[in-house]
């Protein structure tokens, strides 16, 4: 039922495309990323001759659960450096042990998508012995949308096929509901889907914020240590990220918990309930701040950065959002005429470390310096941002 929802929702999507870049890779590797990012679109469309194997089809499924090593007798006479892609591989663990010996005897390549790891890590899987690149596609970012629609994107998120709909509120909501609880039972991740589904509301609710766990345990209604083990399973099924702080400083001492962000703006605010953001509210704000997150973080991912991306608080309450290694601090605000105030993070953290870039994002109609610090439109930011001049 579950992908059959989900090829539903492909069937309205355009073609984009896409940051990530899969004709770099030239041996096996992992393509992670929920559902509807888009991961099999783009690999049929990269490599349209591979051998191709859905597991999300029934009969694929049953016959290779079954025998397992039927995969190995139906490649072993393709020729060595043959690609072969294997959809939704979390379904099957088992089949990496085949995949495994294919690699190393056939010298077959390999593709493995998936929407979830947990159930890979579960089974003591080490994704092949470091034998694969592990890489993940996000939903759509500015630079593949083009004009893009800021207002859209941060109500209703940027999954291709949601941004494209004509419906995307009820899309969003089936989403959230039928998928993300769905998907999250056939895990096996969670005993009880009511309480967690009342989790995943609070968890969005608290979106951008710190984590306190036992807030979220009381709000939610289950223990702190469910809440904990719940919030791994957002991680593990690609849902949601902890934000970990910033510890490089010199002089104050910084926040000791991490910060929670979805993958997708519009599945936050499906869970939250939120389905409207007007300009000028917190909620505007926070969405903001989230659409810069899910940029900074897919760029770096897709540029295979291994720089941190965290963030900066301290005990007095200054605040950074977003910190890249320890050479870019981004504060985000969605004001268009940005005050002074708003630039005593950046201000404050110019004591701890030297940056190469000390960034306010904005709505301002102009750039401007100020303080040493670069005041960017949103709009000039995303174009420096994706035309690799802003991060190097």
């Amino acid at each position: 039922m579950v992908a059959d929802f989900v090829k539903s929702l492909y069937t309205a999507s355009m073609e984009y495309a896409r940051k990530l870049d899969l004709m770099r890779e030239r041996k096996s590797f992992f393509l992670f990323g929920p559902r509807l990012t888009g991961k099999t679109y783009l690999l049929k469309k990269t490599f349209p001759e591979a051998k191709y194997y859905d597991l999300l089809r029934s009969d694929t499924f049953l016959r290779l659960s079954v025998r397992p090593s039927i995969l190995r007798e139906e490649l072993a006479m393709l020729p060595p450096g043959t690609t072969v892609i294997i959809d939704e591989v979390q379904k099957l663990p088992i089949l990496l042990d085949e995949i495994h010996s294919l690699i190393e005897d056939k010298h077959l390549r390999f593709i493995l998508t998936g929407s979830s790891a947990r159930k890979l890590r579960r089974a003591g899987i080490n994704l092949l012995g470091g034998r694969a690149r592990v890489l993940r596609l996000h939903p759509l970012v500015s630079s593949e949308i083009g004009a893009y629609d800021l207002e859209r994107i941060l109500t209703y998120g940027s999954l291709p096929a949601i941004y494209d709909s004509d419906e995307p509120w009820q899309d969003l909501k089936a989403y959230s509901g039928t998928y993300l609880k769905e998907e999250i039972a056939a895990e096996g991740a969670a005993r009880r889907l009511d309480a967690f589904s009342r989790f995943l509301h609070i968890a969005a609710l608290y979106s951008g914020k710190q984590v306190n766990f036992e807030a979220w345990s009381s709000d939610a209604a289950v223990p702190a240590r469910t809440v904990r083990e719940y919030f791994s399973v957002l991680s593990d099924t690609l849902i949601g990220e902890m934000l970990e702080p910033w510890k490089s400083g010199k002089k104050r001492k910084p926040a000791s918990t991490g910060k929670c962000y979805f993958f997708d703006i519009g599945v936050r605010n499906a869970l939250a309930g939120i389905q409207s953001i007007s300009p000028g509210t917190d909620e505007y704000g926070k969405a903001f701040e989230h659409f810069i997150y899910e940029e900074l973080r897919a760029w770096l991912d897709y540029h295979r950065d291994d720089r941190p991306l965290t963030f900066w608080r301290t005990q007095d309450k200054k605040e950074v959002d977003f910190i890249v290694g320890d050479e870019i601090a981004i504060e985000v605000k969605a004001a268009e005429l940005p005050q002074y105030r708003h630039l005593k993070g950046l201000i404050a953290i110019a004591d701890e470390a030297t940056f190469k870039h000390r960034i306010l994002v904005c709505q301002a109609p102009e750039p401007r310096l100020s303080e040493g610090i670069e005041i960017l439109p949103v709009k000039v930011f995303l174009e420096a941002l994706w035309a690799d001049t802003l991060i190097e």
